[in-house]
């Protein structure tokens, strides 16, 4: 019997939660919020699909009672304040830092053996923070921000290919920010062919600057943070450790060396299974991309000194 924890009831956990529940990655799922009633009545929202969708999981939602998640094999954090228009990522440290800290030590309490995945924002530098605060190994702790920023790289590619996103390989590296992710365009492919030999540098470079902004975009568009694709790359990784995937997936992971980094969790590619991160993959990157990983590492070490202000 697997277990998972979403905690944050808001549009990205509940979208996670629904994920998981209708693609039946795990045998029981519960979904934990601070305020009382909403993480219960979406979670009988999404149950009552049950009989439509052919459901057999099993989805539970409390208010505040850590003792519920007990035993869970994966913990997912979406806690914290949302992203307005005009408002970066960095902008929410301050809030968001405390609830992630009090969420991961009331969670490790109850599941001390679980991997940790992170979505709350600014999403390195909390990734970080659940290292600082929590002592796990650094394989059981994952941030999400690759994964999500690699599915828009796809989209935006396919879309200018016309083609099947599901046909279509992009990976984007660096931090989870508008000026910090690097999309490798230089690997980006279409059914095994490089991207390169369909698209002229102009359109590539438009793909990626298209996905940089992809969130600030959606957070225009919407008036807040967007939840479909980024609960749905939270389940994504969860999918990949339950079932034990070897997933080469892009995600926020402690470098200790690897791309010349340290004491640093930044986006890189990884194969996720059952331990959670259980090898950091090192992309040969060419000199102007070794620049811009340098680049993005300096901010994210910079959002990372906030921590102790």
């Amino acid at each position: 019997m697997s277990k998972v924890t979403v905690v944050g009831a808001g549009n990205v956990g509940a979208t996670c939660a629904n994920v998981l529940v209708t693609c039946g990655i795990a045998d029981e799922v519960v979904l934990l919020d601070i305020k009382e009633g909403v993480s219960e009545g979406k979670a009988m929202d999404i149950m009552q699909t049950a009989s439509i969708l052919n459901i057999n999981t099993c989805l539970k939602g409390v208010t505040n009672d850590y003792a519920a998640t007990e035993g869970s094999d994966v913990v997912v954090i979406t806690s914290g304040i949302p992203r307005k228009p005009g408002m970066t990522r960095e902008e929410l440290i301050g809030v968001n830092a405390g609830i992630v800290k009090s969420v991961t030590e009331q969670l490790l309490k109850y599941s001390p053996n679980a991997v940790i995945i992170c979505i709350s924002n600014p999403m390195d530098t909390m990734t970080y923070l659940i290292h600082k605060v929590s002592g796990l190994p650094k394989n059981r702790i994952i941030g999400m921000g690759g994964a999500l920023d690699s599915a828009r790289f796809k989209y935006n590619l396919a879309n200018a290919l016309n083609a099947n996103p599901t046909e279509v390989e992009g990976i984007v590296i660096g931090g989870h920010g508008d000026t910090t992710m690097i999309p490798l365009v230089r690997y980006a492919a279409y059914r095994g062919v490089p991207a390169t030999n369909y698209l002229d540098a102009e359109t590539l470079n438009k793909v990626a600057a298209d996905t940089m902004v992809g969130g600030a975009t959606l957070t225009k568009l919407l008036g807040t943070s967007a939840w479909y694709a980024p609960g749905a790359a939270g389940a994504q990784m969860v999918k990949a450790v339950l079932h034990n995937e070897k997933k080469l997936i892009s995600c926020s992971a402690l470098l200790e060396g690897e791309y010349g980094e340290s004491d640093l969790c930044i986006g890189v590619p990884a194969i996720i299974g059952r331990n959670g991160i259980e090898k950091i993959v090192e992309f040969d990157l060419n000199d102007e991309e070794k620049a811009l990983f340098k680049k993005s590492a300096e901010a994210v070490h910079k959002t990372n000194a906030a921590l102790n202000n």
